[in-house]
């Protein structure tokens, strides 16, 4: 669960511009994302891309040192910047090499953070909506983000259709977390097992639900006391019984002697 971090450097850059050239006022807002990343076979990868107004709008092609429209308006400035056959090797040199350069400079910077490896603290806990029994089992605190989040039945992997994830979310330390629910039979959560696979374990973690102490002794509680509340107004049932039987008698007794 969760694709492989990749080290990358990327500049995001947000202009708004008001037209106001004779026209009524607009406002139109110009993204730009350029950066480069680290592949898993430590080639490396640049990109260099506009947006406008929420739509891709341009974007370099390192291939042909020219660049690709991605709408009609674009077409225009597109043109213009392939003119300057200097600038176009400009941004080829900075993506293909001063990029990758600072990207591994603030690597070695940041070697120790980067490579450090703090293990998931796992649990799982018991819900109970609308009359459906759900087990979650969470992942929290880890480092680096790449984890692997399962259900298993019976030791046998349940198909990830018929669970709920949620995706690694950062935490504000630096660490992450995720969970994944999964619908059960209520009864039955004893037959379930979580497994975790994480860089930080030297093998796969697992986890089941166990109800805690406190909830088995408030139902050992509660049962006790609905036991007693029983058998006290069963006796108290019993005392009016047995008053009403003697007091019938008693009036008997009474009629019989009257009339001898």
């Amino acid at each position: 669960m969760g694709p492989r971090a990749r080290p990358a450097l990327l500049f995001l850059i947000l202009l708004r511009t008001v037209a106001t050239q004779g026209r009524p006022p607009q406002s139109h807002t110009l993204q730009v994302i350029l950066g480069c990343e680290v592949q898993e076979d430590n080639s490396t990868r640049g990109f260099w891309k506009y947006g406008y107004d929420g739509q891709d709008h341009l974007e370099f092609c390192l291939e042909t040192l020219d660049w690709r429209a991605a709408e009609s308006k674009a077409v225009t400035t597109k043109l213009e910047w392939e003119v300057n056959k200097i600038r176009a090797k400009k941004n080829k040199a900075y993506l293909e090499r001063d990029c990758p350069e600072q990207l591994q400079w603030l690597l070695e910077l940041g070697r120790g953070v980067l490579d450090r490896q703090v293990p998931p603290l796992v649990k799982v806990t018991h819900h109970v909506a609308s009359a459906v029994t759900f087990l979650r089992c969470q992942a929290l605190n880890f480092y680096p983000q790449n984890i692997t989040v399962r259900w298993l039945k019976d030791r046998q992997p349940v198909d990830a259709k018929d669970a709920e994830s949620e995706d690694v979310l950062p935490n504000g330390d630096g660490t992450y977390q995720t969970w994944v629910a999964l619908a059960v039979t209520p009864g039955e959560e004893q037959r379930y097992t979580c497994q975790v696979e994480h860089p930080g374990l030297d093998q796969p973690l697992t986890a089941t639900w166990e109800p805690s102490l406190s909830n088995t002794l408030a139902i050992g509680v509660i049962s006790v006391i609905a036991v007693c509340v029983i058998i006290f107004f069963t006796g108290i049932l019993f005392r009016i019984l047995r008053r009403r039987q003697a007091s019938r008698g008693a009036t008997g007794d009474y009629v019989l002697a009257e009339c001898e």
